[in-house]
């Protein structure tokens, strides 16, 4: 029943001449790849992350993740998607986790809205913010807001780090944390089937510390008594690994130390949509129409959601701003995690701009010309690239820079980078970021 209603709205809402103008492709190369698709066996879509980075990521994802469902894909070794093999990972997530200690009430923020809860003083106002794992005065959306937090005199901010990033000039107390040479620690993974043990490699250098440690001297001093606040690594890596799974495929800590990567007991091919398996659904199966995304609002059917910021949704906008800006990673130094070695910054050279060349010419810019990005939120700049990688309508700018090593940082202020003119909008499902849904304008700089 679910997918014939599915095949109907295909028919009617979304035929090759219906989403050509919202692919910007022509019908003919549509329905090649749908062909190609359909009678190519086996077929795998490998998802990645970015994809979901705008506010109908959620719809997007689990719209392609249905199609090998309709093929049999999912049946076949080679066949099917991937996303993340981080799910199939199980751990105790009732001992780790806690949910169960936020009280009714409690105020809590997502960090995608980070800038809204720094500036928006409402009751219980965010007074103190511990930063760990995380440099949000470079990478969290709608930078110019959330700098403007990060500036509140009281705010007290406390920073765990490795490095002086763009979140650390803001700390009120700056505490130097160990990076993984210097703890032990265990790792699932997005892209593989082997828990990982980290091996400590060296003594901790000066005072750095581990988050955990850091955080129960914190308890400690806080005079906390609940003994789960002073589990020691050891205790936290057996828990997170005490779960029913693990326990009957014998994966265990002393284990990992003694064989290191251990796979998971999984069928090896790895099948795990394959037909017959009963799935953590209500129907135990691939659900096409979606009781779970009905209840959150949204259509049950796989459906398309236009972007927030787009000429469907918003027309006088998209007048203002025409040009859509995505920041994927500069591969260089993995989002801001390295910007930082000298070595790696001279490999990325400079911030640049990707630009079609018929959005260039419109604008008069030309490669190496000095551009200004900017939409209602912020700007900031960077070296024009014209060149058709990138379609018309879109520009891109790899990133994340520190903002403090920006070339307008020289004049006195934080810098600036992407996310200057990124939104805080949240995705329709899972409500993440959505950095992509971001409309811009490009001029010269004079």
């Amino acid at each position: 029943m679910a997918g014939e209603k599915l095949r109907e709205r295909v028919m009617t809402e979304y035929s090759p001449v219906q989403v050509a103008p919202i692919c910007r492709l022509d019908e003919s190369t549509i329905e090649s790849l749908a062909r190609s698709y359909a009678t190519t066996r086996p077929s795998f879509i490998r998802l990645n992350y970015g994809l979901q980075r705008h506010a109908g990521g959620g719809n997007a994802v689990r719209s392609i993740t249905i199609l090998p469902t309709l093929t049999g894909d999912w049946n076949l070794v080679g066949g099917g998607c991937q996303l993340s093999s981080s799910g199939t990972f199980k751990y105790n997530e009732a001992l780790l986790e806690r949910s169960d200690w936020i009280k009714p009430g409690t105020r809590t923020v997502n960090m995608t809205a980070l800038g809204d809860a720094l500036v928006d003083l409402r009751d219980p106002p965010v007074k103190a913010i511990v930063v760990y794992n995380s440099n949000p005065a470079t990478i969290a959306p709608d930078r110019e807001k959330v700098l403007r937090g990060f500036l509140r005199e009281d705010l007290f901010t406390v920073v765990l780090e490795h490095f002086q990033t763009d979140t650390a000039d803001f700390a009120d107390v700056l505490l130097p944390a160990t990076t993984q040479l210097e703890h032990e620690d265990i790792h699932k993974a997005y892209g593989h089937l082997y828990w990982m043990h980290n091996a400590r490699s060296i003594d901790p250098l000066g005072e750095s510390l581990p988050n955990t440690e850091i955080f129960r001297r914190l308890a400690r001093a806080m005079k906390l008594t609940d003994p789960e606040l002073f589990a020691t690594d050891e205790t936290l890596m057996r828990e997170a690994l005490d779960h029913e799974a693990n326990h009957r495929q014998g994966l265990t800590l002393e284990r990992m130390r003694e064989e290191g990567p251990l796979r998971l007991h999984v069928s090896t091919p790895h099948l795990p949509f394959v037909e017959g398996t009963k799935l953590p659904t209500k129907s135990g199966k691939i659900e096409i129409e979606s009781d779970v995304v009905r209840a959150l609002g949204l259509d049950p059917l796989p459906n398309y959601f236009p972007p927030l910021e787009s000429e469907e949704r918003s027309p006088e906008l998209a007048r203002r701003y025409p040009l859509n800006l995505i920041s994927p990673p500069a591969h260089t130094f993995l989002n801001s995690s390295f910007v930082n070695v000298k070595s790696l910054r001279r490999v990325a050279d400079k911030p640049t701009l990707q630009i079609h060349p018929e959005d260039a010419s419109t604008r008069s810019i030309s490669s190496g010309a000095k551009v200004r990005i900017h939409n209602d939120r912020g700007s900031f700049r960077a070296e024009a690239i014209v060149t058709d990688a990138v379609r018309p309508g879109v520009v891109a700018a790899p990133s994340i820079w520190w903002g403090k090593m920006s070339d307008d940082a020289a004049e006195g202020n934080n810098g600036s980078n992407a996310n200057n003119t990124t939104a805080q909008h949240l995705t329709d499902i899972g409500r993440g970021a959505s950095f992509y849904d971001n409309l811009v304008e490009v001029e010269t700089l004079i």
